[in-house]
């Protein structure tokens, strides 16, 4: 077996050009003609002030899914490093492009690379970290020398207006007010497309820095809460999911039964007390004391929550100084399973890291409140 798995470098693709707050309904449109009610506050308190989208005003799409995460595993290519050279590639997303095929072969199939093992992770946010755990355990066992990771989103255009006229109209007939639920509104003002891509070898690099994975911990505790985060179903009054295929055609337009919905409440009960027991159970595996954690990637889908993280982590012991947290939310928005690599690129070319030192990323995902944690150390 080999001893050792190194993330060797990061590449990102952001589409476009940054989109600010005030931009942001002239690309995803007004539902019933209307500014949102809900836009303010939940921008206030996510303090996102730039996103991207991989579409254009008149809502036409610059890239697929896939399209996104071809572009960010192109950018890993070197003079040394070709896209014939990797051995498994492993892809994580949260909005396919379709059902069938699955995400990773279609990418695959835009690189035109040689025949190479695949695999896609599906869900939500923890599905790169998926991905970039069976990446470190196929190299760790011998069965590869390499692997690409990716996670990549093209959220906006499930995003776009269009997609709820249906509703809006359907709820101005029963109750002559078109809101959308916040459930669903609240998602439109935190989303971004993007990907970013890895490369996982069983050497570090001989020049510059490499990060060694000495740990990742997958949990997910859907047997201790219902589902807080869907798309492409609807929950009942008793908080059961019903999937799209129980549904006529026609009431998955008027329901909007294929957008994407999050229940607030949930996600604020849930988040960081489940978040915090894993955190807490990484660092008792790798006997690591808190103090020598000394960079801290949380991603997070709203500044709303970091303090309530902080709070959570301090009242059990384990929290940490500001200066060691990083997070990149304002400028670049939630990018679902793409963040935690665009924010791990970011911390890799600020310089700032040194040799020795250890960083731990944490992922949460609110669908069915899974966690995935991972330690690095600088080499």
């Amino acid at each position: 077996m080999n001893k050792a798995v190194y993330i060797n470098r990061i590449a990102r693709f952001l589409p476009g050009k940054p989109v600010s707050n005030d931009e942001i309904e002239e690309y995803l449109g007004f539902v019933d003609g209307k500014k949102s009610r809900s836009k303010s506050i939940v921008l206030r308190n996510n303090k996102i002030t730039t996103r991207y989208y991989a579409m254009d005003k008149n809502k036409k799409s610059t890239h697929s899914n896939a399209e996104l995460a071809a572009e960010s595993i192109r950018a890993l290519c070197t003079r040394d490093f070709k896209l014939d050279d990797i051995e498994l590639l492993a892809c994580g997303t949260a909005s396919p492009d379709q059902i069938i095929p699955a995400h990773g072969v279609m990418v695959h199939g835009l690189l035109k690379s040689r025949p190479v093992e695949t695999i896609t992770f599906s869900g939500a946010c923890c599905t790169s970290m998926n991905a970039l755990k069976y990446s470190y355990m196929s190299i760790l066992t011998g069965n590869s020398k390499n692997a690409v990771t990716s996670g990549s989103e093209k959220l906006s255009t499930w995003m776009i207006s269009q997609k709820f006229e249906e509703e809006a109209l359907k709820l101005k007939e029963l109750e002559a007010d078109p809101l959308i639920s916040f459930e669903k509104d609240f998602l439109r003002w935190m989303l971004s497309d993007g990907s970013a891509a890895a490369l996982l070898t069983d050497t570090p690099n001989p020049d510059g820095i490499s990060l060694k994975i000495e740990g990742i911990d997958i949990c997910s505790f859907a047997n201790e809460s219902e589902t807080c985060m869907y798309a492409g179903s609807d929950k009942d009054a008793e908080g059961n999911i019903h999937g799209w295929n129980e549904y006529e055609p026609k009431e998955w337009i008027e329901k909007s039964i294929f957008a994407m919905k999050q229940d607030p409440r949930l996600l604020e009960k849930n988040i960081n007390k489940f978040g915090t027991i894993r955190y807490i159970e990484l660092l008792k595996k790798h006997n690591l004391d808190p103090k020598d954690v000394d960079w801290f990637l949380p991603h997070i889908s709203s500044e709303y929550f970091r303090s309530r993280v902080d709070v959570a982590m301090k009242n059990s012991g384990v929290g940490l100084p500001p200066e060691k947290w990083f997070v990149n939310l304002s400028s670049v928005g939630n990018i679902g399973s793409a963040s935690i690599f665009v924010a791990l690129k970011e911390l890799m070319e600020s310089g700032k890291l040194k040799k020795g030192q250890k960083i731990m990323l944490s992922v949460p995902e609110s669908a069915r409140f899974s966690y995935g944690n991972a330690l690095l150390t600088v080499v």
